[in-house]
């Protein structure tokens, strides 16, 4: 795991270095930069060593120089891939590096060869023959990669901050990408904050031809629900089974390393699967996993995850995270933000973080599960909102909307009263926009107060609705299942352990997101995710010979902190400032009938705040 920067153009070996500096913590073992003087071509790396420790430095060279990479991920399935190669001919310089690996696979199968990793990972192959820049980034986006193309200059890095430390990229704010961020508690790719910049999308890859100066991106996999798996006899046991090996055989992949190695364990039902897998594969009393818990009992998982450490026998470490600890560590949290995001599950994920990297290198997590199974809860209003829309006239629904709106508001996790209202607001759009609208930290209406100006609601969400069409005709929760993992996945829940942990020089591994087993449940039915009003179905059944029924069964809580009743009690005050043009009087308003317990604007306000305190720093950056 390791930061990448770099450029073709306009620049010096100085502007490449303040570029490697902003992103630091991603790679406190080594730093290592190059210079081609006659094509203008730098390359930046930061490594935080974690396999081949001795053999992997970077930019790493195929033995005659022609070809050369700057390397951010894992590459699971590395050893089986130089298996293949040698075979073919390739000679490897290294003992056991991935990095390595990537080189020679480049060398023999072309920019295809992305599609044979099974990893994380975003690369730029500098190929002096071809005179080409080559990057790609994975599946499903779990290692970032920025860039920007302008007269003169091709740019890239781990992190916008760093991006932004060249002289020649824009240090402007994207009225697009600010809308898109209100929108979703995000900004989607390929949008990025800084005007004239682009994250390169989860799934793509990039050329850049240095003599034509031509830039060109393309798809090389994009998730698609194709449920073609024909049914056995007994699909649930069958099935169950097959699931349960291939994600025992992903987390065994994910145990590979030369450092220390451990698990997050929140006592929820995915990271308590991949601790169970994973404490068998190291041996009883040997694993180490990690949880926080909350002083507020209504965020507070803690008695589960001790419950399943006891369980699998694993060396468990637990602390509390309480509001006091947000207040010291916020300010470095937001500053490390780098592009706004505005899930608030970021200061605990970012504090288990910092727990975890005080004994291990790398630790092994839960995420993609719900995304892949149906495990959200408006997998469980589609039924009754698909009728509820059907039949209930528009004037009755405005009424109804209106009388949730006098229910008290609760601050509690998940409270009726904020669900209730967030699915009256979403109900007021097309289904296409229900997913998006009922997470949106302000709905399309109130966007346009904030911005001063007309809001498009299909320009607004073109991303969601382009996504739910090419889905094509289908159930409401195949549609769901896509948003989720093509959007929700990829630019909020990855990006934000990517940038908490990376904070503090842990490496985060999903288990759940391994192309094998992604592979076999995208071909499921969907009934098998969701079934009879239960989330996550096969899943569930398929971990029954490894978790009690308690765990299993219980009902989701999620990994939130009380920001509403912080921003409430004062606890947590609104920025003094936001980008230019927007509504600092419409901020206010939205604080002040949050304060008075008028509405609950807690999703809105966290978001404005990590705006106007962390990202505005993008801007003062170098």
């Amino acid at each position: 795991m390791c930061g990448i920067a770099g450029f073709a153009g306009t620049g010096s070996i100085a502007d490449l270095r303040r570029m490697n500096a902003a992103q630091a913590s991603r790679g406190p073992d080594a730093e290592n930069v190059y210079h081609d003087a006659e094509r203008s071509v730098f390359l930046g790396h930061l490594r935080l060593a974690i396999i081949d420790i001795e053999g992997g430095t970077q930019p790493m060279w195929t033995v005659d120089g022609g070809v050369g990479i700057v390397f951010n991920g894992e590459i699971y399935n590395h050893r089986e891939l130089r298996r293949q190669l040698r075979a073919m001919g390739a000679e490897f310089a290294t003992d056991h590096s991935d990095t390595e690996v990537l080189l020679h696979a480049y060398r023999h199968w072309g920019d295809a060869f992305v599609e044979r990793l099974n990893g994380m990972w975003a690369f730029v192959i500098y190929d002096r023959a071809r005179r080409r820049l080559f990057a790609s980034r994975d599946r499903f986006g779990k290692k970032p990669f920025y860039y920007t193309e302008t007269p003169g200059l091709f740019a890239f890095a781990s992190e916008l901050t760093a991006l932004a430390a060249h002289p020649a990229v824009s240090r402007i704010p994207s009225r697009t990408a600010l809308k898109k961020y209100f929108a979703y508690g995000y900004i989607p790719a390929p949008h990025a904050y800084l005007e004239g910049v682009s994250k390169l999308p989860g799934g793509c890859s990039l050329e850049f031809d240095l003599e034509s100066r031509r830039l060109r991106t393309w798809r090389y996999w994009d998730f698609r629900l194709e449920p073609t798996a024909s049914q056995p006899a007994d699909a649930e046991s069958a099935w169950g089974e097959e699931l349960r090996e291939l994600l025992a055989a992903a987390v065994r992949r994910r145990l590979i390393a030369d450092v220390p190695i451990g698990t997050f364990l929140s006592g929820g039902i995915d990271s308590s699967a991949v601790s169970a897998l994973a404490a068998r594969e190291v041996g009883n009393g040997q694993l180490q996993t990690f949880s926080i818990g909350f002083d507020d009992a209504t965020f507070d998982e803690s008695a589960y995850a001790r419950e399943v450490a006891g369980l699998i026998g694993s060396v468990h470490h637990h602390r509390v995270f309480t509001e006091s600890d947000a207040r010291e560590a916020l300010p470095a949290i937001v500053a490390r933000l780098d592009e706004p995001m505005g899930d608030s599950s970021l200061l605990p994920t970012s504090f288990l973080c910092k727990h975890a990297r005080q004994h291990v290198t790398v630790a092994l997590g839960g995420d993609g599960a719900d995304e892949l199974f149906a495990g959200y809860d408006p997998f469980l209003a589609l039924r009754w909102a698909e009728s509820y829309q059907r039949l209930m006239p528009r004037p009755v629904h405005r009424a109804i909307a209106l009388l949730a709106n006098t229910l008290p508001v609760s601050h509690a996790n998940m409270s009726l009263d904020f669900r209730l209202k967030r699915t009256l607001r979403g109900l007021d759009y097309a289904p296409a926009l229900w997913c998006p609208v009922w997470m949106a930290p302000l709905a399309p209406r109130d966007i346009s107060d904030l911005m001063n100006e007309p809001v498009d609601v299909e320009e607004l969400y073109s991303e969601a609705i382009e996504a739910w069409d090419r889905c094509g005709p289908g159930d409401l929760a195949s549609h769901v299942l896509e948003f989720y993992t093509k959007f929700y996945l990829q630019d909020d829940i990855l990006t934000k352990v990517d940038r908490a942990s990376m904070a503090h020089s842990l490496e985060v591994r999903a288990p759940f997101l391994d192309i094998e087993l992604v592979d076999f449940v995208r071909k499921l039915p969907v009934e098998w995710k969701l079934r009879g009003g239960r989330t996550k179905a096969l899943l569930k059944s398929a971990l029954a010979p490894l978790l009690p029924a308690n765990i299993l069964h219980r009902s989701k809580k999620g990994f939130g902190v009380p920001v509403g009743s912080w921003f409430r009690s004062g606890a947590l005050e609104m920025p003094k400032r936001l980008p230019a043009g927007l509504d600092l009087r419409f901020l206010g308003q939205k604080a002040q009938a949050h304060r008075d317990g008028k509405s609950d604007e807690r999703a809105f306000l966290w978001n404005a705040y990590l705006l106007g305190e962390g990202a505005l720093r993008t801007q003062a950056s170098a």
